[in-house]
């Protein structure tokens, strides 16, 4: 039986220490380490080649999406699980087009975690039930919107989309552009409206559902 060995990555060290009593009891799971950000997950992730990082959102000095967007361009190999306690639309989907491929809720049971963590090491995704259940309505909330519309975007809306798609912040937009925060603002306001759209999640699902962007 093949070992997956595993990084903790979470600024809460009882958290860190109760997760990794959990692992060294499974027989197929070993804990290689432990990083407080994201800043020390790159670093860890480098230095030790884990098969699966369990990923926290929000930490100081980088944080969780940022960090696995580096691991996953630089180490596409790894498998990154969130295990975090937002599960709002934006962290979700931010989460996912960073390069996770799994996302469960700390209030998750033990068995939905070592379920994520085996699927993930055997190149799967695993989505935790109420995430998945978001995700679905994203989704099937898509099939309302009109086709051809996407057309009537600018070059710059598309751009704009593009990176709304790939995780980015609108600060971040904002830089990779050359523009303000506050025309990125508008920028979007303007997707929205001509993509019969709600939110930013949305124009997410749709980029990828027309291919703008590939998860």
């Amino acid at each position: 039986m093949d070992t997956i060995s595993i990084l903790i990555v979470d600024d809460h060290t009882l958290f860190r220490r109760g997760i990794r009593k959990m692992l060294e009891a499974e027989e197929d799971m070993e804990v290689v380490g432990e990083a407080s950000n994201g800043r020390e997950a790159l670093r860890f992730a480098r230095e030790r080649m884990p098969d699966v990082i369990l990923m926290d959102i929000q930490m100081p000095d980088m944080d969780g999406i940022e960090a696995t967007r580096l691991i996953h361009t630089e180490m596409p190999h790894v498998g990154i699980v969130f295990v975090t306690m937002y599960e709002n639309d934006e962290y979700v989907f931010r989460g996912i087009q960073a390069g996770g491929r799994g996302y469960i809720l700390k209030d998750a049971n033990p068995e939905t975690m070592l379920r994520a963590i085996r699927a993930v090491a055997n190149g799967e995704s695993l989505l935790g039930p109420t995430i998945a259940l978001k995700v679905m309505r994203q989704f099937a909330g898509m099939e309302k919107a009109p086709a051809g519309v996407m057309d009537t975007l600018t070059p710059r809306e598309t751009e704009v989309l593009q990176r709304i798609a790939e995780g980015m912040s609108n600060k971040e937009i904002a830089s990779s552009l050359l523009i303000s925060e506050k025309t990125v603002k508008n920028h979007i306001n303007n997707i929205l409206s001509k993509l019969h759209l709600y939110d930013r999640t949305q124009a997410t699902i749709y980029a990828i559902r027309k291919g703008i962007v590939k998860i």
